[in-house]
């Protein structure tokens, strides 16, 4: 007599749901964020919209704060940014 087990194993779409799953989270350890890459604004800080600077700050965990001006924003993305190696 089958178990719900052998039903369900009998049945193919499960069987390929569960295997298309499984092959995602293992595409995604191996590869990790390189698959889908982050929208960092690029170019000069100087430029940007109140938008863009929201969102570097934001990718980074840095939590802006709704209240805050453009200028404000762009004095921490220019605190935070990475100083160029010679």
């Amino acid at each position: 007599m089958p178990t719900p087990l052998d039903r369900a194993l009998h049945q193919r779409t499960p069987l390929f749901a569960f295997a298309a799953i499984v092959t995602g989270v293992a595409a995604w350890s191996i590869w990790g964020s390189d698959i889908f890459p982050s929208q960092d604004p690029g170019g000069d800080p100087e430029t940007w919209t109140h938008e863009q600077c929201t969102t570097w700050l934001r990718n980074r965990n840095l939590h802006p704060s709704p209240l805050a001006t453009t200028a404000e924003l762009l004095e921490r993305v220019k605190a935070n940014m990475r100083t160029p190696r010679n």
